[in-house]
């Protein structure tokens, strides 16, 4: 494998704008963790903010080892590929579970469960 060195200048300066930017949009959304309040405020900045800074990241390393081995390199793909399927999944799922046990607990910043309707299967008589 080749050294970093051998990059051309071409392919290096979009390699490293690509690495900051990522860098910059996952230290955000790790402040968001930490400044924002509630739980529902804090499970979007690391997601959102994280998502598109690895997104970056994986752009700037299919670009480097591209360019360095003269061929598409295909590993960043699949790894893209998961980290859009799973954040959004896992997301969806620690809200619910949190909004869940918050109704449960009768939080008064949550709207209370809706009311048990009877299945139009089952006699009441």
């Amino acid at each position: 494998m080749s050294q970093a060195a051998d990059l051309p200048l071409w392919a290096a300066l979009p390699v490293a704008i690509l690495m900051v930017a990522g860098a910059t949009l996952g230290l955000i959304g790790s402040l968001g963790l930490i400044r924002l309040r509630s739980f529902y405020d804090r499970i979007h900045a690391p997601t959102l903010g994280t998502t598109l800074g690895i997104g970056f990241i994986l752009l700037a390393s299919m670009l480097f080892f591209s360019v360095l081995q003269t061929r598409l390199d295909e590993h960043e793909v699949l790894i893209t590929v998961f980290v859009i399927v799973t954040t959004p999944v896992t997301l969806m799922l620690l809200a619910r579970a949190a909004l869940y046990r918050d109704q449960r607990e009768r939080n008064p910043e949550v709207p209370p469960l809706p009311p048990k309707r009877a299945r139009p299967d089952e006699s009441t008589s």
